[in-house]
């Protein structure tokens, strides 16, 4: 949190730098907005349109939120699965690294098939975007414990869950967190791709159909409120590690 007070508005100096050039650009070059928009009427029309707005942003928002959980989740249980069962590691690890070579773009028209077009093809398609960061993540982790700390444990007399819970799960979380803040920022572009296979609501549905229009400033709206909503989780997250593994931050500091 500190180096955000510190440092945190060179990044946004930068921003507003870009923004600025943006808009002389678009006014002397003449460009005609429907083709690339000047910030000023991109922010008119997000502050403008914000009632209609909205709804599609509510709705992107639950639907990230909640499949970023169920993908978390099922990654954190898969890792510590195959790092307990060895042997099923060997098996199921290189087929979990080949599934990432699939495109969930790919996969989206046969999840509606299979699925239809309610609620469950989406957050299979944001559990598929979250859970692989988060489960490489961990099993590193896992794998990082220094082995004079965990020979110490056995010589000790810990059992495999007490090595696993006093000392291989506290090592990892700093990994753990590292794959979270992935995976938020993922779950936000899941959710929208998961838009994009049937929905009534959505930011997905609100840029297709602004698209759809020749309605660019309202496309460019809806990337910025992606962009915004995957940092304000990655904030989250952030803030969220800085409170729990509070070892690190001192080591840091």
């Amino acid at each position: 949190m500190n180096w955000v007070a510190k440092k945190g508005w060179r990044p946004a100096a930068v921003l507003l730098l870009l923004l600025c050039i943006w808009e002389l650009a678009v006014k002397m070059l003449d460009i005609p907005g429907w083709l690339l928009p000047p910030p000023s009427s991109i922010i008119a029309e997000a502050v403008g349109g914000f009632e209609g707005l909205l709804p599609h942003l509510q709705s992107t928002l639950v639907l990230a939120a909640g499949g970023f959980v169920i993908g978390c989740s099922v990654g954190l249980l898969t890792a510590v699965i195959l790092h307990l069962l060895p042997r099923v590691q060997e098996s199921i690890y290189p087929l979990l690294i080949l599934s990432q070579n699939v495109p969930i773009i790919v996969l989206a028209p046969l999840l509606v098939i299979w699925f239809g077009f309610g609620l469950l093809p989406k957050i299979i398609v944001i559990t598929l975007v979250c859970f692989f960061p988060v489960t490489v993540a961990a099993m590193d982790g896992f794998r990082n414990v220094p082995h004079d700390m965990k020979h110490y444990m056995l010589m000790a007399g810990a059992s495999k869950i007490q090595l696993f819970l006093k000392l291989e799960w506290p090592y990892a979380l700093s990994s753990v967190f590292s794959g979270l803040k992935i995976s938020a920022t993922y779950s936000v572009m899941g959710a929208v791709i998961s838009e994009w296979l049937g929905a009534k609501n959505g930011i997905g549905v609100y840029m297709t159909l602004a698209s759809s229009a020749f309605r660019t400033d309202r496309v460019f709206v809806a990337i910025f409120i992606i962009m915004i909503l995957s940092l304000l989780f990655f904030t989250v997250i952030t803030i969220a590690e800085a409170k729990l593994v509070k070892w690190r931050r001192k080591k840091v500091e």
